[in-house]
């Protein structure tokens, strides 16, 4: 998500102070691809800019590019501002909200409900929050990735509708999936059966876009069964600091955690009717 959205970025006509991977290699490839600076240290694009953009795979990395010992962004950060694009849980951007302000920097909440192909396209759609003033300076920018933004709040806020748009789509897929299944087991016509949903309540966004994958095995990561673990993960945290019955949720979530089990977790979320066809990994 990040290297397509710096590319469209770049052809937005953005100056790209530097950037950084934990992965210095993919830093010094993706850095000749943009012919920008390839930072060694997290401190180093700080100092390059003015906004910095982070995309990071859960809460401890979140924690880590912010808090880190020895190296991390929050070094000479007076004056910037951070968008933190991933999907974590709430109570980390609370925690870290209150030392990038310590910091004399501010952040703000721009979670994806896209995919990577949308992020290179610049249609992103981003649910904002924190401070307003400041997501309204970065509009221009903002504008540049995205067709549509939500504004849902204060700090934590885009963390909590996130995971419930996750949480839901992981539901969909899930149960997808198993009724896909079951028509093969009959000995349905897939493509009938696929086109009937999409004609009756069965009809859903995840059957447009993983449908026919499930049917052909066709697992090309857009969204990873890890993702979908770790985003179902924290609805289910929500859902317990609240008191709130999820059978349905915490079923998606074992089913996800399964596919990580057994050396799927890299597959495309729609992977998980490898779980269900049978004759498949676990059919």
């Amino acid at each position: 998500m990040g290297a397509n959205m710096a590319r469209r970025l770049v052809d937005q006509g953005f100056t790209i102070g530097a950037i950084y991977d934990v992965r210095p290699e993919v830093t010094a490839e993706f850095a000749r691809e943009l012919k920008v600076t390839a930072a060694s240290r997290l401190a180093e694009v700080t100092a390059a800019s003015d906004i910095i953009l982070t995309v990071v795979t859960d809460d401890d990395a979140m924690r880590s590019v912010f808090l880190g010992a020895g190296d991390n962004l929050l070094t000479g950060a007076q004056g910037r501002i951070f968008i933190n694009f991933a999907t974590v849980s709430p109570q980390v951007h609370l925690e870290l909200e209150k030392v990038v302000n310590e910091a004399g920097a501010s952040a703000i909440e721009a979670c994806m409900a896209s995919s990577i192909t949308q992020a290179r396209q610049g249609t992103l759609f981003l649910i904002l929050a924190g401070d307003s003033s400041v997501v309204e300076s970065v509009e221009p920018l903002l504008g540049a990735i995205s067709s549509a933004r939500r504004y849902v709040g204060p700090t934590g806020r885009a963390a909590q509708v996130k995971a419930l748009v996750n949480m839901v789509m992981n539901i969909n897929t899930a149960g997808l999936a198993e009724g896909l299944a079951l028509g093969d087991a009959l000995g349905l016509d897939l493509d009938v059966l696929r086109q009937i949903f999409a004609q009756t309540g069965a009809n859903s966004r995840v059957l447009e876009t993983d449908g026919a994958d499930m049917q052909n095995r066709e697992h090309d990561c857009y969204f990873s069964a890890a993702h979908a673990a770790k985003d179902s993960g924290i609805a289910v945290a929500l859902a317990e600091q609240t008191d709130v019955r999820v059978p349905l949720a915490r079923a998606t979530l074992a089913q996800y955690r399964l596919m990580i089990d057994k050396g799927l977790g890299e597959l495309d979320k729609s992977g998980v009717a490898e779980l269900t066809f049978k004759g498949r990994q676990g059919g």
